[in-house]
């Protein structure tokens, strides 16, 4: 990776500048290095001589130059540079760039793949919504995150394991029990309450004619308490079935569906109970079990089990990370929640200290809102069901490729806008199309290049030597630094912007430079090759995102 490269450079350059006394031995800080704002200054820049400065009470500029001198150019650097007020800026060889051609062509579909994880054990658990009716727009988005995520980490040496957590115990799987058990009963003329807290959505009118359709007055003949579990726990599978249709719609698949039933059914629930107590985690008042921090780390005690008997979601949360961390061993676990589960994550990393567990080993990624847009109006309700957008309404009218891009085109701290009408035009507007016509150029120009029995094989890289060509280069060879800044920040967002800047190269390039000439045979072999090593890593990048490479459009 050619930024790791620059910032080994500079920290053996610093000790070199200590040994030969030109700059007083202190701990080095941590190295870094950039892409510029401002292109006129280089590829990469340093500001370590202005972190340096209050240390070392050298000045910045001064820094920069003894480091700069010291710096050995090699193949790779055409020129380092020093800017006020104590920047290194670094120039790469256009020589050492065009090398990079056949980099890309020798590593195929490895390439671009550091091996951060080293194999390192890792779970992400995302959608997880409870069994109690469709998937929405917001659980979309963070299906999306994480199945872009888990790719990412994958391509980077971990071994990653997916997880849908199904929330099936608890009240308000009882209530989504009985609000069913009433619709069914409502179809035989029977007066029946929905619970207050019950699911009342017009999906589960249709639930209850799809099982009354399947097995008739079957429920009937039960007493109430044993049609509400059967009946119930035939319309939680149903659920669970629908939720992985739209899933794979959506191109998302898990290795692991858990059941918090079994946290129960197994005994961790009891185990981690009992840890739990004996370290002094628990309170019991008020007819209910709390869970008390030892050390007040929480500036509130927090139910564990209700008055009522009836653990809490935090109860079963509680034993399904120690499951995930000592059971099963993950060395670290990545989840997605919605925003409106924020506060519960310092009372979960509190328990896991309790329990031994270093708390850092777990990762919270939040999401926020979707609004979805139609011609600049927010749309607030769905046509079909008058009650909300659901993920496969969405899926169907733009398409899995576009609701990928869109989900993942903004961090999944911030609030997003999704277009419904731009996601779904044929134009360089739409940023999917934008950057899937680029494949689809990639691919026209080797059937040309077929028609014409035309081997570019041994073609001669060096004579790469235009703007367009070194540009599109320079963009293919970042790959890497995205996937370490994607993995390593677990930030999924970076790879949709720089799916459209690699795009963006290649129809610069594309326009600029005719890649099959019968002028010169040489020429149009190098840029063959070109748009070969631009084809891996476009394919490479959409792959991971989990969108689709077009050969027409």
């Amino acid at each position: 990776m050619l930024k790791q490269e620059i910032c080994i450079l500079l920290e053996q350059t610093l000790k070199t500048a200590q040994e030969q006394g030109k700059i007083p031995r202190i701990t080095l800080p941590e190295i870094n290095v950039e892409h510029p704002k401002n292109k006129s200054r280089g590829d990469y820049a340093s500001n370590l001589p202005i972190r340096l400065a209050r240390d070392t009470g050298v000045k910045p500029l001064e820094l920069a130059k003894i480091i700069a001198e010291l710096i050995p150019r090699g193949d790779m650097l055409q020129k380092v540079e020093v800017a006020p007020p104590g920047f290194i800026n670094f120039i790469i060889s256009d020589k050492w760039l065009t090398g990079q051609v056949d980099a890309i062509l020798k590593h195929g579909t490895e390439y671009g793949c550091p091996n951060i994880g080293q194999g390192r054990k890792i779970q992400v658990e995302f959608v997880s919504a409870n069994p109690t009716g469709p998937l929405h727009v917001g659980h979309g988005r963070g299906a999306v995150l994480g199945s872009t995520l888990a790719n990412a980490l994958s391509a980077c040496g971990y071994t990653v394991e997916k997880e849908y957590y199904i929330n099936d115990a608890g009240a308000q799987m009882q209530a989504f029990y009985e609000s069913l058990y009433a619709r069914y009963l409502e179809l035989f003329g029977k007066e029946a309450q929905i619970p207050e807290n019950g699911y009342h959505g017009s999906y589960m009118v249709d639930l209850a004619k799809e099982i009354y359709a399947e097995r008739g007055k079957e429920f009937l003949k039960l007493t109430p308490e044993e049609a509400v579990i059967i009946l119930g726990s035939l319309g939680k599978e149903k659920v669970i079935s629908s939720i992985r249709n739209d899933l794979n719609l959506l191109k998302v698949s898990f290795d692991v569906w858990f059941s918090e039933k079994s946290l129960y059914q197994n005994g961790q629930y009891q185990k981690v109970m009992a840890i739990l107590e004996q370290k002094g985690a628990i309170l019991k008042k008020e007819g209910a079990i709390w869970f008390s921090s030892p050390d007040n780390k929480e500036d509130k005690d927090n139910v564990l089990v209700r008055s009522t008997g009836v653990p809490t979601y935090f109860a079963s949360d509680c034993a399904y990370h120690y499951n995930k961390f000592v059971e099963r061993g993950f060395d670290n676990v990545i989840n997605i929640w919605g925003a409106d589960h924020h506060g519960h994550i310092p009372r979960l990393k509190n328990v896991l200290s309790i329990l031994d567990i270093n708390p850092d080993r777990l990762h919270v990624m939040t999401t926020q809102m979707v609004t979805l847009i139609r011609n600049g109006i927010e749309v607030k309700l769905s046509k079909r069901s008058g009650e909300m957008i659901t993920l496969r309404e969405i899926i169907d009218e733009v398409g899995a490729d576009a609701c990928r891009f869109f989900f993942l085109s903004r961090a999944s701290s911030s609030q997003m806008d999704f277009d419904l009408e731009l996601a779904k035009q044929q134009s360089m507007d739409n940023p999917v199309y934008y950057i899937q016509y680029a494949y689809a150029r990639i691919a026209s120009i080797f059937r040309m290049a077929a028609e014409n029995n035309i081997d570019y094989h041994d073609g001669n890289i060096s004579l790469l030597t235009t703007e367009p060509e070194l540009t599109l280069i320079k963009r293919m060879i970042q790959l890497p630094e995205i996937l370490e800044l994607v993995t390593k920040n677990i930030e999924p967002h970076h790879l949709p912007h720089y799916a459209q800047e690699l795009a963006t190269a290649f129809h610069s390039f594309y326009k600029q430079c005719r890649v099959i000439s019968g002028e010169d045979k040489n020429l149009t072999m190098a840029r063959l090759k070109l748009v070969e090593a631009a084809r891996i890593i476009l394919a490479k990048t959409l792959d991971i995102m989990g969108i689709s490479s077009p050969e027409k459009m």
